[in-house]
């Protein structure tokens, strides 16, 4: 797995009416299987297109121990003196594009100068192998997942999916980026908007 190098270097064209921060649901009209159900934290939006990560797909038999082990970041024999904010540590599925790298979303306690992207308060993106190396010391950010792969739209491809009604979007808070209770955070994502589930329709408006 690669890690994907970052550059923080153009988040000083944040724009309002862009959805950096803001987390994103897909509706039952969603066709494309990869994002149905899917929540997705947004972390960049801009008239260039978007990118994102998916909040709510875990990476099957993917552990972030044997990721630490195979990136040679520690040896197999040190396993046992992993911190627990490691071994707990959750690895998603994170879209369809680039699924060989790893994007860690973590809390803004931690931040690595020219290689984290500061998105919205309290929560950044790094994608280095120095975050990793944090996170097996104990030294990392309080809060963090790793993302294999991410979602990515082309320049005014999101913009036209919510208005065909594919996304209803919303804040973000930390208990819905962070939280471990990943099975939930598609109905717990539509409870914050006010939304039951169980009337949602393929004609609800945007939120």
């Amino acid at each position: 797995m690669d890690i994907a190098d970052m550059d923080a270097a153009d988040t000083d064209t944040y724009d309002r009416n862009y959805l950096d921060g803001q987390l994103l649901i897909a509706m039952p009209v969603m066709e494309d299987e990869r994002f149905a159900r899917s929540v997705i934290y947004v972390c960049a939006h801009s008239s260039e297109g978007a990118m994102g990560i998916i909040l709510n797909r875990p990476a099957g038999s993917v552990d972030f121990t044997d990721l630490l082990v195979q990136l040679d970041i520690i040896k197999q024999a040190d396993l046992i003196k992993l911190p627990e904010t490691a071994e707990t540590m959750k690895v998603m599925k994170g879209g369809p594009v680039e699924t060989g790298r790893g994007f860690v979303l973590h809390s803004s306690d931690f931040f690595i100068e020219d290689a984290t992207l500061p998105i919205d308060e309290g929560v950044c993106l790094t994608a280095t192998l120095d975050i990793l190396e944090a996170i097996a010391k104990g030294a990392g950010p309080k809060h963090a997942i790793l993302a294999l792969g991410y979602a990515g739209w082309a320049p005014g491809q999101l913009e036209t999916e919510i208005q065909d009604n594919g996304w209803l979007h919303c804040p973000a808070d930390q208990d819905l980026i962070f939280g471990r209770d990943i099975e939930d955070k598609y109905v717990r994502a539509l409870h914050k908007i006010g939304i039951d589930p169980g009337m949602l329709s393929n004609e609800a408006g945007h939120a």
